[in-house]
């Protein structure tokens, strides 16, 4: 194998593919970044066997040929490099990188000791960039981190027409997104896939110019994003039936100021820094929120103006679960739902249904 290519293509590529180099393999090859010269490109790929992530650039290729490579230290050197033209080189079982006047060499593997990668010919459909980043986001802070429901870590994924909604929950707190597909599919999907790839995955979608392409089968999603591709292994089991806990009875409505609120509680909260507890209590009526929290520390109140129609209201929440959910709204105002102090709460936009988000009360005695 023999290549001279772009330093600033290769540093870009390599520091994408190596987000999904194992950190703790088994396999020494889950370590290593593959190198593929092929025709007049060179193909990067990397995969902890749950996440795979590949990179084509544009190369010059002299010979053709294939290789593993230490993924953590093939990046750490490739993204000190700034040379406009960067030759690889596989010559007597080692890789040598010439860069201006000077030269690094690095120990490789056989490619044949590369784990074989799925393929993904299911249904499929586009999305805009901006939206799938969205609904990524608006709902991976909700999912579990709990080990012993492992499907809890997953986003469930679901299309119906060309709406798409992920759904995440954790036995606290509960999120919904839906947002709008480019196309409708022929099959409507539902698929979990672990929170933790998707939040990397949002990580590629910067460019909110461009459409992303996603494949789906019985064990894989793959996306196309930017020249990159990223397949996921989904997970396997049943997601909780969240539409009898959506679909509770709360026709006390507050209106509120999200920016308003979320400074409050975040006020409120400085007094948990260095605490466990988390517990702020909201008691509502007609015009206002009046936001208490205790501590050691001292005491905060918080005052917010609100448009209420109900019976006053004593209710009490973890100030992380309410924060969490405010940082992820864009919107100016949103409606908080509420029927008794240990019923969970809902909080949805003024209009249409772009998000729904549930928290469970704290339960407070005298």
């Amino acid at each position: 194998m023999k290549l001279i290519c772009d330093g600033l293509d290769l540093s870009d590529a390599v520091l994408k593919v190596v987000k999904a180099v194992s950190s703790k393999a088994v396999n020494p090859a889950l370590e290593c970044i593959k190198l593929k010269a092929r025709e007049n490109y060179l193909l990067l790929t990397a995969t902890d066997t749950e996440l795979t992530i590949e990179k084509k650039i544009k190369a010059d290729i002299m010979a053709e040929g294939e290789i593993l490579v230490s993924g953590r230290l093939f990046s750490e050197f490739v993204k000190k490099l700034v040379d406009s033209s960067i030759e690889l080189n596989l010559t007597g079982g080692q890789l040598k990188i010439n860069y201006m006047d000077s030269e690094g060499v690095f120990s490789v593997l056989p490619a044949s000791e590369f784990p074989k990668l799925p393929g993904v010919a299911g249904q499929g459909f586009n999305i805009d960039t901006k939206d799938l980043r969205e609904l990524i986001t608006k709902v991976s802070f909700a999912a579990s981190r709990d080990d012993s429901r492992p499907i809890l870590k997953g986003i469930l994924i679901t299309t119906e027409a060309d709406k798409i909604t992920a759904v995440a929950l954790d036995g606290f707190r509960l999120a919904i997104c839906n947002r709008k597909l480019k196309n409708i599919p022929q099959n409507n999907a539902r698929i979990i896939v672990p929170e933790r790839i998707l939040t990397e995955i949002s990580k590629f979608l910067t460019d909110d110019k461009a459409v992303v392409t996603v494949g789906i089968d019985k064990s894989h999603i793959i996306m196309n994003v930017d020249n990159v591709m990223i397949t996921a292994r989904l997970l396997e089991g049943e997601f909780i039936n969240y539409s009898a806990i959506v679909n509770v009875k709360n026709d006390k409505k507050i209106t509120v100021s999200k920016p308003l609120l979320e400074n409050s509680l975040e006020r409120a909260a400085i007094l948990f820094k260095n605490t466990s507890n988390n517990l702020v209590k909201c008691d509502v009526r007609e015009k206002t929120l009046l936001i208490t929290s205790n501590s050691e520390a001292g005491n905060i109140k918080e005052t917010v103006a609100v448009k209420y129609e109900g019976q006053d209201i004593l209710i009490a929440f973890n100030s992380r679960y309410l924060l969490d959910v405010l940082k992820s709204v864009a919107d100016e105002f949103i409606n908080i739902n509420i029927d008794t102090p240990f019923n969970p709460c809902t909080i949805t936009p003024i209009k249409g249904d772009d998000y729904l988000y549930l928290v469970l009360p704290v339960r407070i005695f005298g």
